[in-house]
């Protein structure tokens, strides 16, 4: 096969398996109580049921292809704002606007739906390298404000976050609401001289 033909082919099946990985994200995001059937996944996509097999033998392989494919990029979004900004204060508050941002966009809902639906020992996995690598720039500005725990105080800021995200979730605050909110919250601490 030439090498043009085999480039061709080769990024087809990278564009159809993103489209596989983008409808099982859809699907999740839109909370039903059901795991995304690969028939499900296939409908939204446009392929046939067969085709999936191709690409991912069962929903449990699919299901940990949308973990390895979100939580990285996550991950990423939330590193990139912190250092984004100028201030430790500054950089505390980004990792707090992004992840809010995450959860106002409803990657949050895709999480959700993988707790429900994937195998516990992967999601497991995942979840506590996507929990250090979240982490890790907050802990840094933390440390770098001079806090005596950053490691107690970055979990009750995790907190604020978690609560201000079910919120956001319920309806009850928009983002900008749950922005402006855990700032007035959080600035007198991060902002102390």
């Amino acid at each position: 096969m030439p090498k043009i033909q085999a480039a061709t082919v080769v990024e087809h099946r990278a564009m159809q398996r993103r489209a596989i990985l983008n409808a099982a994200r859809d699907i999740l995001a839109q909370g039903g109580s059901e795991t995304p059937s690969l028939a499900a996944v296939a409908k939204r996509t446009g392929l046939a049921r067969s085709s999936i097999y191709q690409y991912f033998s069962s929903k449990d392989d699919l299901l940990e292809a949308v973990i390895v494919d979100m939580f990285p990029r996550w991950a990423a979004y939330v590193t990139a704002r912190v250092e984004e900004a100028d201030t430790p204060a500054d950089r505390a508050l980004a990792y707090v606007d992004a992840n809010l941002h995450l959860v106002a966009s409803g990657e949050h809902a895709i999480a959700r739906g993988l707790a429900s639906f994937a195998r516990a020992e992967v999601l497991a996995e995942s979840s506590k390298v996507l929990h250090d690598q979240l982490r890790t720039p907050l802990d840094e500005a933390l440390i770098a404000l001079g806090c005596d725990d950053p490691g107690t105080m970055g979990e009750l800021i995790q907190a604020v976050v978690q609560r201000a995200s079910v919120l956001l979730e319920n309806g009850t605050l928009s983002e900008d609401r749950a922005r402006a909110l855990t700032h007035e919250l959080l600035e007198p601490y991060l902002r102390r001289s």
